[in-house]
Order: structure tokens, then C-alpha cells, then sequence
């Protein structure tokens, strides 16, 4: 099963679609959790899809916004597409009939 990050970062390859590399990802993570997403675990876990194989990567053409370095652009592939499904129906499941409020105290 995927962790919290691989999710996020399969989704946000899946949302961006062609424009999907590194930089646009880590903005896409942090606008829906609120919080930074350091570039290199970003990379790193990125790594691990791709060794999963729930990801494919290859660089792009260089660009001159960039200093002519090239972006390493990303795909979701159909393993990944279905680890992420699996992840989010899991959540759902899980997740029927909690209500979350920051009220609610968990008591050991």
C-alpha cells in the first residue's frame, strides 16, 4: 500500500498531467496541505515510485527560464494510477461515519 506522500505526489503528477515535473508538483502538495514540501524528500520518494514502477520519469528540454537546465517530467503510470486508487478507496472505506471535529479528544 502507498504512504501519505506517495499519494500526494501520484496525485499531483495525475492533476498537472503534461506539466508535471518536480517544482510544479511541490507547489501543487503544498497549496492542498497548507504546509512546505521539501524538494528533496519530494525527489526521494519520487525515486521510489519510479523503482515501484508507479511512475515514469524522463528530462524534458531545457529551457531558458531554468538557466537552460532541463525539468525531469513525470508520469503516472496505469500500476501507479491503480496504487492510487486502492490507496484512496481505503481512506473512504475507513473514513464512513467519522465525523472530524478539532473537539474530538482520543483517550488512550
Amino acid at each position: 500500500m502507498l504512504g501519505e506522500f506517495e499519494y500526494l505526489i501520484l496525485t499531483a503528477a495525475a492533476r498537472l498531467g503534461e506539466d508535471a515535473y518536480g517544482a510544479a508538483m511541490r507547489q501543487e502538495i503544498e497549496g492542498a496541505i497548507r504546509r512546505r514540501c521539501s524538494i528533496g524528500a519530494l525527489y526521494t520518494t519520487l525515486d521510489r515510485l519510479e523503482a515501484k514502477g508507479f511512475v515514469k520519469t524522463w528530462m524534458g528540454d531545457p529551457t531558458p527560464q531554468r538557466g537552460g537546465r532541463p525539468k525531469r517530467m513525470v508520469r503516472v503510470t496505469g500500476k501507479g494510477a491503480e496504487a492510487a486508487a486502492e490507496f484512496y478507496n481505503a481512506v473512504t472505506r475507513v473514513s464512513r461515519g467519522v465525523a472530524w471535529s478539532k473537539r474530538i479528544e482520543v483517550r488512550p
